[in-house]
């Protein structure tokens, strides 16, 4: 007897209906696909910590998102400004008060050991690396902008500047430098071209660029930290400090500021509203955000569970849409 014939609509219906059953059966997989996804990216987010250099104490302090401090190193001549490299290490110029002088530039590894990365500098002040890995330095009195390969060779990349302090590069590449005795901030291009960017501050210190591009400059004496567009229009982001000096970004968007006449450091939401994030620090001069990667946490047993009995519902269905063609 030669086998049923099946009708092509009845095909057509059949695949059909297979791939609905497929796709219903798959659906709670990508569920656990996409759950997984998100643990991941969350097990991985950044939780940043503070490290603030507190002058007179000569200590670094390291504070949690939370504000817990701790001491991080100690034991320095004049700790002053601070970056990090691409690899996590720190680095603080330090010294520039007699007799106990450094004149030093200090690279700490993420566990705490020091190591001396550059010497002979008479005041250095701000710290900035490029994209290259350089490592720009402004040294005050003097007047000198260094340059240091990663391997610790050192260049001048500029000089004639008047007690320059903050340091930071924006998105082009371009070095701004807050130029104290002057009052100006000056921009170089990476080959060294000087340009006036923004003139008449008193006494403008630290530097930090947000996301969008948008300079923030603390001027010491005024107290005020004002902001800057890419084409240099100023406006004041916040007033009544007393001598601010650092400015960083968290990778929220946040601005954190030394407030050297208070002790305090500030913390600034992106609509200007203060709070304070810590206090009672001696003479603090600078800071600088470092990232660090949270542990992937160890699975929950309900979060197992509830694996267990999607795995069941995926195995279920998929055996349904079998029978369904048979």
């Amino acid at each position: 007897m030669p086998p049923k014939q099946i009708k092509p609509e009845k095909i057509k219906y059949m695949k059909m209906k297979f791939k609905t059953s497929i796709r219903a059966a798959c659906h709670p997989f990508s569920g656990v696909v996409c759950a997984g996804a998100v643990m991941l990216i969350a097990s991985s987010a950044q939780a940043q910590n503070l490290f603030v250099s507190d002058y007179f104490s000569g200590n670094l302090y390291e504070y949690t998102p939370g504000g817990v401090r701790t001491t991080f190193a100690s034991g320095l001549a004049d700790a002053f400004g601070l970056a990090f490299n691409s690899a996590g290490n720190l680095f603080d110029a330090d010294g520039n008060e007699l007799p106990i002088h450094s004149g030093s530039i200090y690279a700490f590894t993420p566990a705490g050991a020091r190591s001396t990365f550059a010497s002979g500098l008479v005041t250095p002040y701000g710290l900035a690396f490029s994209s290259a890995g350089n490592l720009f330095v402004a040294d005050g009195s003097t007047g000198i902008l260094y340059q240091y390969t990663p391997g610790g060779a050192r260049t001048t990349f500029a000089s004639g500047l008047n007690t320059p302090t903050g340091l930071a590069f924006n998105s082009a590449g371009n070095l701004f430098v807050a130029d104290g005795g002057s009052g100006n901030i000056y921009e170089f291009t990476p080959s060294g071209t000087r340009s006036t960017f923004a003139s008449g501050l008193n006494t403008p210190f630290g530097l930090a660029f947000n996301s969008a591009g948008i300079l923030f400059e603390a001027d010491e004496v005024s107290g005020n930290i004002y902001e800057f567009t890419p084409g240099g229009v100023r406006s004041t982001f916040a007033s009544g400090l007393a001598d601010p000096l650092g400015l960083a970004f968290d990778s929220a968007g946040n601005l954190f500021e030394i407030d050297y006449g208070s002790g305090n450091v500030y913390k600034f939401t992106l609509g200007g509203a203060r709070s304070t994030f810590a206090t009672g620090l001696a003479n603090p001069l600078a800071l600088a955000f470092q990232g660090v990667t949270l542990p992937v946490p160890e699975p929950s047993t309900l979060g197992l569970l509830a694996v267990g009995v999607t795995a069941l519902l995926v195995y279920r269905r998929r055996r349904q849409a079998v029978t369904t063609l048979r």
